[in-house]
């Protein structure tokens, strides 16, 4: 296949559809709008509905109902977008509902500023919905990796029956690259019941990998969907005992599945600092590194692909191994305390934090670099 010059937020769309979503429900808002102004051209193409709503709640609770029915889906937004999202976000978790929402961050809170890059939607990505629900949280950093997490979050989403955020930023949604896409890519297939219709089905059953296969609505499958805790049977329970084993299993089933957790590495080998970024920002970070060696320093870079569930063998690994780490986020700082937390004070933990509207420049993180030097050799 020939290269193509495309957006990131545009393969994106490509990748979804590759995957086999087949439908979309959002509404527009900057930086994420070229996400549903592709789909709205090719979902009709492969078959599938694109809807716009009237608002962000209502997107996400139509793709939900379309997921219910046995569809792969999508929703893509930003910002206040997300935040309206949320609550449906949680009756997600609990229901073990597949679906993957894309957030397009921007700077924020409210309204901020909507066309400029940020990264500070992290800590909502993981906690932004109500109560103990786990979740996936996938970045690129560059327009052919955001189709191929946009396939992966599809297949995640499916494998665990869960919401899955692809958590991007302006930067890489907005950055045009010339990409050859695959013709083919791996898919996750919608899980299916393993009992006839006749044999009492139990839809919350779980399987070895404690996700259940939960019955397509329409398929003739009696099956009730509450955002209650509820037991096996779907309907909801009040039981301690069920709640506790709700909830821990709900967990389990992405904690236990360490395959998912990616990490781009390079430099590690002789790396006696390193600095730990991701998204758009990670594209600076490594510039960064490459000057920063080019004057003998011997520097590492690591890239978080997988955010959440966050990597902390690796980071806790890495901690026992440099002298200290500079954490490079386009924020106030969020990242950088699941870092802090994971290295457990093994070494020095530095922020490099940015958020005025515009991107990293290498020398900024470079700055940062020789700062956790000049205090690690006492010269700071």
């Amino acid at each position: 296949m020939s290269a193509r010059l495309m957006q990131g937020n545009e393969a994106i769309a490509e990748g979804a559809l590759a995957a086999g979503v087949r439908f979309f429900g959002g509404y527009p808002i900057t930086p994420s709008t070229e996400i549903a102004e592709s789909l709205a051209k090719l979902m009709p193409k492969v078959g599938g509905t694109f809807v716009q709503m009237e608002d962000e709640i209502a997107s996400m609770g139509v793709v939900l109902g379309a997921s219910l029915a046995g569809k792969k889906v999508l929703t893509a937004s930003s910002g206040p977008g997300i935040s309206l999202k949320q609550e449906l976000i949680g009756y997600a978790a609990a229901a073990e509902i597949p679906a993957v929402i894309v957030n397009v961050q921007r700077v924020g809170p409210s309204t901020g500023q909507p066309t400029a890059p940020s990264q500070g939607d992290v800590m909502q990505a993981r906690w932004g919905t109500h109560g103990d629900h786990s979740i996936i949280v996938l970045s690129p950093w560059s327009v052919r990796e955001a189709f191929d997490i946009a396939v992966k979050a599809v297949n995640y989403a499916e494998r665990f029956r869960t919401p899955v955020i692809l958590l991007t930023d302006e930067i890489v949604g907005h950055l045009r690259e010339n990409v050859e896409l695959p013709a083919e890519v791996e898919i996750y297939p919608r899980r299916t019941p393993k009992t006839s219709r006749a044999e009492g089905y139990e839809p919350y059953t779980p399987d070895d990998d404690l996700v259940p296969n939960v019955a397509n609505f329409g398929e003739g499958y009696r099956i009730h969907v509450t955002g209650l805790i509820h037991d096996e049977t779907g309907f909801p329970s009040g039981s301690p005992k069920v709640t506790r084993e709700a909830i821990k299993r709900m967990n389990d089933k992405i904690a236990r599945a360490e395959d998912i957790i990616e990490v781009h590495q390079e430099f590690m080998d002789d790396a006696e600092f390193a600095i730990v970024s991701f998204g758009g920002t990670a594209r600076t970070a490594y510039e960064a590194v490459l000057n920063v060696r080019k004057r003998g320093l011997k520097v590492g870079f690591v890239r978080l692909i997988t955010i959440f569930p966050f990597a902390d063998k690796v980071i806790r690994k890495l901690a026992g191994k440099v002298k200290g780490l500079v954490v490079a986020e386009l924020n106030f700082g969020q990242l950088v305390n699941e870092v802090e937390r994971a290295v457990a004070g093994q070494c020095p933990v530095k922020l490099c934090a940015k958020y005025d509207m515009t991107i990293f420049e290498p020398e900024e993180i470079e700055q940062s670099i020789d700062e956790l030097i000049a205090e690690v050799n006492g010269n700071g």
